[in-house]
């Protein structure tokens, strides 16, 4: 697969005509629709080798700042990234083999996060390793009541 053919041409334009052509008027709105599917899964959705998912990712933050939901957002993505670094949901105990695991899909997280939310996810992931989740616990959706509490929409 050709990893440079998603940035030829207007790869915006393309990447709503793709939303669009699958039903939804905005990329919020579809990636909502698969909540637990990773940004490289949407990317593929739209469009395997025409659309990548950093391309996603900055399309879903554009959206979210122009709606304020920075933080409905990183909620979103907490969930993808533990959905696909903790299959099992969260483990019962963090030995060494399950603390890389969780330490990995927080980082990614992280790194995923909005330069304005960064502390904020750095401080929930600290909370949730200092005070684990029940076991096998695996958020299905921004709207999660422990990431709601962890992460709170903000008041504006």
């Amino acid at each position: 697969m050709n990893e440079g053919r998603s940035w030829q041409g207007n790869w915006k334009v393309r990447l709503y005509e793709r939303v669009r052509e699958r039903g939804d008027d905005s990329l919020t709105a579809f990636a909502e629709a698969r909540p637990t599917a990773s940004l490289v899964a949407l990317a593929e959705e739209l469009g395997k080798g025409d659309v990548n998912a950093v391309q996603v990712f900055s399309g879903l933050v554009a959206e979210a700042e122009r709606s304020h939901q920075l933080t409905r957002l990183a909620r979103g993505q907490l969930v993808r990234e533990l959905f696909e670094g903790l299959p099992n949901g969260w483990p019962t105990v963090l030995d060494d083999a399950h603390r890389f695991e969780v330490a990995k899909a927080l980082s990614s997280w992280i790194a995923f996060t909005p330069e304005t939310h960064k502390d904020r996810a750095r401080q929930v992931s600290a909370a949730l390793i200092a005070t684990p989740p029940p076991p096998g616990w695996r958020p299905l959706g921004p709207d999660d009541e422990l990431l709601r509490t962890l992460l709170p929409d903000e008041t504006v």
